[in-house]
Order: structure tokens, then sequence, then C-alpha cells
């Protein structure tokens, strides 16, 4: 099915995970995809993967801490495809820290890297949207709507990130445009291999769901994303989908 035939998305972090999943599935609907990271290599790769699938990848490098990056991603996609449809604000990373550890240089590169980007994306791309009547998924986390452990600035900033969908959700209900955010628990994905925490933290309020039912395919999750960017969810604006096994269930 090509749902997203002849329109133009753009994913960053788009090298691994979440990202990498997201591209290949609006790839295999069709979409005229933009993959943005700082790992070129990798990008490579998953645009490498998605040779034989309907639509078409390009990929090129974003550093999504910088807003002047951010500007130039919008404006590649725009001038690769002609247009931009969809916007996915998925880079991020999540580190734990005990709260009193971490520096003012770690809180700042937390904030950009986790919320500022977003901000800068969208606030390039709504004009292009506005024109397409396209739409923005954000992605935040479980921790944008609870605490998480070791995890001040992670879930500030993906609080935040709930609050920035609401917003535009709200500044722009008399137009076309839809923004919409997803709060994953943990996925299975090379960041999660590769996670480490204080040596004195607590690893069951970490893992305490994960120990339950485990960790969710990343593919599974964006799913999610691409159904949200889609016309079947028409309907749906300004809205914070759980995608989370039940973490928040109870």
């Amino acid at each position: 099915m090509n749902t997203f035939a002849g329109r133009s998305v753009l994913v960053t972090g788009a090298s691994s995970g979440l990202g990498a999943a997201a591209v290949r599935r609006f790839a295999a609907a069709g979409g005229l995809v933009h993959a943005a990271s700082r790992d070129q290599e990798k990008l490579a790769e998953v645009a490498a993967s998605c040779a034989d699938l309907p639509g078409e990848v390009r990929f090129g490098p974003l550093d999504v801490t910088s807003a002047a990056d951010c500007r130039a991603a919008v404006a590649t996609t725009v001038d690769a495809y002609g247009r931009l449809d969809v916007l996915v604000n998925n880079a991020g990373r999540h580190d734990f820290r005990v709260t009193t550890d971490v520096t003012e240089e770690q809180w700042d590169a937390d904030i950009a890297l986790n919320l500022s980007g977003a901000f800068h994306l969208s606030q390039a791309a709504i004009p292009h949207l506005l024109e397409t009547g396209g739409n923005i998924v954000n992605v935040a986390s479980v921790a944008g709507v609870m605490g998480e452990a070791y995890s001040a600035a992670y879930t500030a900033a993906k609080h935040g990130i709930v609050g920035l969908t609401k917003a535009l959700a709200i500044e722009y209900l008399d137009t076309p445009l839809r923004v919409n955010c997803i709060c994953p628990g943990g996925m299975d994905t090379p960041q999660a291999q590769t996670i480490s925490v204080p040596d004195s933290a607590d690893w069951e309020l970490i893992m305490r769901v994960a120990a339950k039912r485990g960790l969710m395919d990343a593919d599974s999750v964006a799913a999610v994303i691409t159904f949200l960017a889609s016309d079947e969810a028409s309907s749906i604006h300004g809205s914070i989908q759980m995608v989370d096994l039940g973490h928040l269930a109870g």
C-alpha cells in the first residue's frame, strides 16, 4: 500500500533503532524520505536496506543540537522533493545519571538534544507543512508523562516534548496541520544494548516493566508513527499516544 506515495518525510535520529525502522516503514509505503542523523555511515546502510522498497530514501547530516543544522535539514528535504508532508522528531538519547552529579554541560546538552532540536525543526518545517496539510509526529517517552529515576534532564526534556506537542496543536487548531506525540517504553535498540547506569543505581527502578514483558521491537513502535502520519489518523490531533506494553496502565 503506497500510503505515502508522492509525500515527503523528514526523519531525524534515523541511523538506527526507531528512526531507522520509521524510515523503512515510510519507504515501504512509497514515501520520499530524507533520513537525517550525525552518523552518515549508518545512514547509508539504512538507505541501502530500503533500495528494493517502493519509496525513495536520501540521507544527510544533522546535529539537532544546532538550530542552523535543523533549518538546513528541512531546507534540504524541501529542495530534494519539492515539498514536506511529515516531520518525525525522533532524535534523542537517554543517559542515566545521579542528579547531584549532573554537570551544567550535561544538562544543557541533554535539553538541546532531547527538546530544543524538536522545537527548531518544527519551527522550520511548519511553513512547509501548512502548504501541504502535513503533520508532525514527536517522539517523547514514558518519561514524558512520569518520573524516571536517574534521568532528571531527560525526563524534563521529554515532558517538554509533550508540552510542545500540545502547544503547537492548539496554536494551529484553525489550520490543516496536525501534531501528535508518541511515548514509547523500552525498546530493543542499539542504544538500549549499550546503556550504562550509575554504580549506585537501583536497577529494578529502571527495568520494572521490561522485566515483566521485555523490550519492544522498534518496528512495532514505528508502525504507530506511520499510522499517526497517515490520512487514516486524520482525526487525531494533539494526542499523546502511549506505546509502552502497559507501563502506564497501573
